[in-house]
């Protein structure tokens, strides 16, 4: 279906609605054509999603793999994540429906599988009932079932650093186990928790040590997300103006998902000439329209790292914060306390952290913080 406006805040639809990212696209793409995993590392809201979704409806069209996404945000043990995994895989490597019911009741002897029929698409659909003590058994299951398919398979699991916090601290030796004897199946392990998630692909103590390729999304490029604006608006008779876009650009740090919602909005008053001074205004009224979520973020949070994150906001990018000139340039206290603080409000993902520095991880309430918390 054709979306009503193009700048789309969430799914995918198609690459005519896909901006940018040729380079990643053939760099996944290469990578798990040629038998190599990938850890896929990127800030929330920058596009990772959307770019998985990308490189699989691109494998899809070149035919003869089977690409499947696991969101793992919401799981919180093996047992979870099998259900996640088994009810995206159940069913759909096999072609009759006939012989997916029998291997079904043959691969999955611990899922107990209920099959239904969809009264719309006429499609078969799978429910599982996973039971804690024979998830172990049920993990095999499902990927001797992906193994044996003769189908190469691709899976990613989005938001992999949650295994991490599970109970039972050996889902990740279990889970590279299993995965280490798998030929035709690749992964992408995708994830938004920077540290957590190099750590367990980086630490020589942990189960998952170098057994993916890292790789880091970052901006859209400036120019190419211009053009992409620049001609879906024309298609709706508007004119955004090259300083026009580069003020939503810089002012939101090229984060993604913030500037398609400005770009969204632009799109949808119908403006015809949108001007700076024009998306000046409208990126004021969605903050205002948040200032009451903004306030209760405030509320979160203790005195010292709200004057922390006040601080960074005002700078909008702080390189090193632990600073002389920084921490008095702001009255922000010991070393110590700012460390602390810093820690607390990374933890509370308010924020962001890489390798260039710091900045507050949500871009609307970063403007807000900036001209607001005295």
């Amino acid at each position: 279906m054709t979306p009503f406006n193009p700048f789309l805040l969430t799914g995918y639809v198609s690459p005519e609605y896909f901006c940018g990212r040729k380079n990643e696209t053939k760099m996944l793409i290469s990578a798990l054509r040629n038998g190599r995993n990938v850890t896929l590392v990127s800030p929330r809201r920058m596009g990772k999603t959307g770019l998985i979704r990308h490189v699989f409806h691109q494998a899809k069209q070149r035919g003869g793999v089977c690409c499947y996404y696991v969101d793992l945000y919401q799981t919180d043990s093996l047992a979870s994540l099998v259900r996640q995994l088994g009810e995206e895989v159940l069913g759909t490597l096999d072609t009759r429906e006939m012989k997916i019911v029998r291997s079904v009741a043959s691969f999955f002897r611990s899922l107990r599988p209920a099959i239904t029929v969809d009264p719309v698409t006429g499609e078969l659909k799978f429910a599982i009932d996973v039971q804690p003590q024979m998830a172990e058994q049920s993990l095999a299951e499902i990927f001797s079932y992906m193994q044996k398919s003769g189908k190469r398979c691709y899976v990613a699991f989005d938001e992999f650093q949650t295994v991490a916090s599970y109970a039972d601290k050996n889902v990740e030796a279990l889970l590279r186990a299993h995965i280490q004897h798998l030929t035709s199946v690749q992964f992408i392990f995708s994830g938004s928790q920077r540290h957590v998630l190099e750590n367990m692909f980086t630490s020589a103590a942990r189960p998952f040590y170098q057994s993916a390729q890292m790789m880091h999304l970052g901006n859209i490029d400036k120019d190419v997300y211009r053009a992409f604006a620049e001609e879906k608006l024309k298609a709706h008779g508007q004119e955004l103006t090259v300083e026009g876009f580069d003020d939503v650009y810089d002012s939101l740090a090229g984060h993604t998902w913030y500037i398609q919602v400005i770009l969204n909005r632009l799109y949808e008053s119908g403006e015809k000439l949108l001007t700076a001074d024009y998306v000046e205004r409208m990126m004021q009224n969605v903050i205002a329209e948040n200032e009451a979520t903004y306030h209760t973020f405030l509320t979160l949070v203790t005195p010292s790292q709200g004057k922390l994150l006040a601080s960074v906001a005002k700078e909008g990018f702080v390189r090193e914060l632990l600073s002389k000139q920084f921490i008095g340039q702001y009255g922000l206290g010991a070393v110590s306390t700012v460390r602390s603080a810093a820690k607390a409000l990374i933890d509370k993902e308010l924020l962001l952290q890489d390798e260039r520095g710091y900045q507050v991880y949500d871009r609307f309430f970063s403007l807000w913080l900036s001209k607001s918390y005295v």
